[in-house]
């Protein structure tokens, strides 16, 4: 394992490793790793011949300061979870300040509209936040090939707009939801819900198959009308939102057309704690 906490002694090494022929793959977390992070490793290691992580909680995405205050921090334990399972794997740890060169500010972005809806919608300059890390991150790893999970999935389409737009030469690769074995997605953030919290947000993935059983015969508007309902009458979770939209331009429909691929997506909330998920759905 190689841990780099700068920039320039990062980017001598990869070059050096590019001269040679190998292939880079690029995992950007910030932290709190998990099973889920593990995965998205594990696919990197398939495709790459040296493969670096990135730990790095950005300041730029977050628009609540106090979520970015509580957000869980262990760089020792990432460290030693990575270190346990990838000998041989690069780890690239800076400070904000190291990372944007003193000017801790976001860029902004034009992305065609998939920055405005769901997450953009209720989490103001968030993706501005998310294109500049990552977009900083491509600069400075300059990976051949970069994974990203597909429970962020309106990130993931953001991110291969950002490449296409910035013409960076990095190919995005999307990888599965992991999920506990209650069906909730693995999130760092679950570590901040009590075990009996979690199990009652198991609630989401659960609402989230029956969903899709629906989208067989129902309208979008009958099935976010009865996921609304079912939230109503839940005790403990409170629906933020939830929308049925095109898997490409992440668009809410109204009406299912063939040969479109769509998806539901919903936030939650866990007393504070701010959960989201999506689910592929059956056409």
């Amino acid at each position: 394992m190689q841990i780099f906490r700068e920039k320039d002694p990062l980017i001598k090494a990869i070059q050096k490793a590019k001269s040679e022929k190998n292939i880079v793959g690029l995992v950007p977390t910030m932290g709190a790793l998990h099973e889920g992070h593990l995965s998205l490793v594990r696919n990197a290691f398939k495709e790459s011949d040296l493969v670096v992580v990135s730990i790095f909680v950005n300041p730029t995405q977050f628009n609540n300061k106090e979520d970015l205050e509580k957000y869980p921090r262990n760089l020792e334990k990432d460290i030693e979870l990575l270190e346990a399972e990838f000998p041989n794997i690069w780890v690239f740890t800076p400070t904000a300040e190291e990372l944007y060169d003193n000017e801790i500010l976001s860029e902004n972005f034009d992305f065609e509209g998939l920055e405005s809806v769901m997450e953009g919608k209720f989490r103001n300059g968030h993706f501005d936040g998310v294109g500049t890390v990552v977009k900083r991150l491509f600069q400075i790893v300059t990976p051949d090939k970069a994974f990203f999970g597909e429970k962020d999935f309106q990130q993931l389409q953001i991110i291969r707009k950002l490449t296409e737009k910035t013409g960076l030469p990095v190919e995005i690769v999307g990888c599965p939801i992991l999920r506990e074995d209650s069906g909730l997605a693995r999130s760092s953030r679950n570590e901040r819900l009590s075990s009996q919290n979690r199990k009652k947000a198991a609630f989401i993935y659960e609402t989230l198959k029956n969903v899709n059983i629906l989208f067989g015969t129902e309208s979008a508007n009958y099935i976010t009308k009865w996921v609304e309902n079912k939230f109503r009458e839940h005790p403990f979770l409170e629906l933020e939102y939830f929308e049925i939209a095109d898997s490409r331009t992440l668009k809410k429909i109204n009406e299912k057309e063939k040969g479109k691929n769509y998806r539901a997506f919903i936030a939650v909330y866990a007393d504070e704690i701010r959960l989201i998920d999506n689910i592929a759905l059956d056409n």
